[in-house]
């Protein structure tokens, strides 16, 4: 079998090697090895010497030697346990992957996009996780039921959440905006504009966000003094809401408007108004959920509650990469964004 040369430090093809990077730097093989992979005890001279001899000889670290002494894979997993067809269907996610990936942009750390339905695939998932294949995860549209948090705070993984878990919250951190606030904001905004009967299309059960807009709705209701029975659970998509929107409708067909817990699920509310020859806002009018770009194809323009989730990512995937540094502690990092009211033509 022929043999390769590695005379004078230099590797297969002659690229330098990293004694040889050592030798021209003047310090020692372990010492050159720490300073090119971020490891500690590197004095500052030393540092730049190593850095200077990178440079000169062009030398380009093998990333299996550099994982083997820095333990880091240089990639993160987004973790969204929903089925693939709503994932490329539903702005929140792309808007979501937008602001993961204009921070790790900034940074050498490439995405993991990992789907997991419940049962099989979220225990493939959750194997995956726990063999550290990445070094760490941001997790969003999460469930009741997938106990993300739970698992990943018992597997030490850094992590961050984009909404506030359902369980655990003292021990990941997590980005939100604040739903309850949202919610009432929007309800309000109906009840100022002289609407009586108020129901709402809220989203999924077992999801905070859905929860939390809920509560604002109702708390809203009571301090008008209105009636707060008109309430459906949807599934965040345009089809669902069309559905729920049919079945609302039909149970309260005197209602005067309706506060959606999502923009797709607002689209959805708009058709089945028009199917049943509802003026959208003379007869009933409608606030929506997210301003993620489904109003510019609502007939009306869809009046909404902005929700941050460019920016939630952003942080969220800051708050992780501060995590896999080991700069700051998960448990002690929370960050809430405020909802904000977007006036448009159905309210």
């Amino acid at each position: 079998m022929a043999r390769v040369s590695t005379r004078n430090g230099l590797g297969p093809g002659g690229s330098p090697t990293l004694d040889e990077v050592a030798r021209l730097a003047g310090v020692s093989r372990a010492t050159a090895s720490r300073a090119i992979n971020g490891g500690n005890r590197v004095s500052a001279t030393a540092q730049a010497a190593v850095d200077a001899a990178v440079r000169t000889l062009g030398y380009t670290p093998n990333p299996a030697a550099r994982s083997l002494v820095t333990r880091r894979t240089d990639s993160v997993a987004l973790v969204v346990p929903e089925p693939d067809e709503r994932v490329f269907t539903d702005p929140f996610f792309a808007h979501t992957l937008r602001g993961a990936t204009r921070v790790l942009a900034e940074r050498d750390v490439q995405l993991v996009l990992l789907l997991a339905r419940p049962g099989e695939e979220e225990q493939r998932m959750l194997r995956y996780l726990r063999n550290r294949h990445i070094d760490g995860a941001l997790v969003v549209s999460h469930h009741q039921s997938d106990s993300l948090a739970d698992h990943l705070a018992a597997l030490d993984l850094p992590c961050a959440f984009v909404g506030r878990p359902w369980t655990s919250a003292d021990k990941v951190a997590y980005v939100d905006t604040d739903n309850v606030a949202g919610g009432r904001e929007a309800t309000q905004a109906l009840v100022e504009r002289g609407c009586r009967r108020i129901g709402t299309v809220a989203g999924p059960a077992d999801m905070t966000a859905s929860v939390d807009r809920l509560d604002g709705w109702y708390a809203a209701m009571r301090q008008a003094g209105l009636a707060d029975d008109a309430v459906i659970h949807g599934d965040f998509t345009e089809s669902g809401g069309e559905r729920s929107a049919a079945e609302l409708l039909a149970r309260h067909p005197d209602l005067d408007g309706i506060v959606v817990a999502s923009d797709l699920m607002a689209a959805g509310t708009l058709k089945t108004l028009a199917a049943l020859g509802r003026r959208v806002p003379d007869d009933v009018a409608v606030i929506g959920y997210d301003d993620l770009g489904v109003h510019e194809r609502t007939n009306p323009p869809l009046t909404t509650m902005r929700n941050p989730i460019r920016e939630m990512a952003e942080q969220a995937t800051r708050l992780l990469l501060e995590q896999v540094d080991g700069e700051r502690p998960a448990a002690a990092m929370r960050v809430i964004f405020p909802p904000s009211l977007v006036r448009r033509e159905t309210a």
